[in-house]
């Protein structure tokens, strides 16, 4: 499935909820579902710098796709980082590069989080482009 078509699926996801504390549930029950990440991967190495909470993200390459597990210490946190995981994984380097993020404003998801959450959902992305740039490297 493209990122496109994912972001869709989750704008009309969000779109299904009336208010914002249906939306924060359902980010928990997302964060459930997050694929368990190593131990070994929860390191300072895997740290998103810039979070209010730990997030630990990983990357790795497989048939020229990223695969990426995460988890966050913070259930809110960590039903966002499911979100990008879901957008994200599964993915090839270029297409996660070139990618925009609108669909968070779509769902008005950054206007719904403390700034300093704001701040870390900014460093998470940016932190899955930077594991794509350097796959991206990779494979020229």
């Amino acid at each position: 499935m493209k990122i496109q078509d994912i972001q869709n699926d989750i704008i009309d996801e969000f779109s299904m909820f009336e208010d914002w504390e249906e939306r924060y549930q359902y980010m928990i029950d997302l964060g459930k579902t997050l694929p368990l990440i190593d131990p070994k991967y929860k390191t300072d190495d895997y740290l998103i710098k810039g979070c209010q909470s730990k997030v630990w993200v990983h990357a790795n390459m497989e048939n020229n796709k990223i695969v990426f597990t995460a988890d966050s210490d913070a259930i809110i946190t960590k039903g966002v980082i499911a979100i990008l995981i879901r957008v994200f994984s599964n993915q090839n380097p270029s297409d996660i590069i070139e990618a925009n993020t609108d669909f968070i404003d779509n769902i008005g998801l950054k206007e719904h989080l403390s700034p300093t959450r704001a701040n870390g959902l900014v460093s998470m992305i940016k932190q899955i482009k930077m594991y794509a740039i350097a796959y991206q490297t990779q494979l020229n």
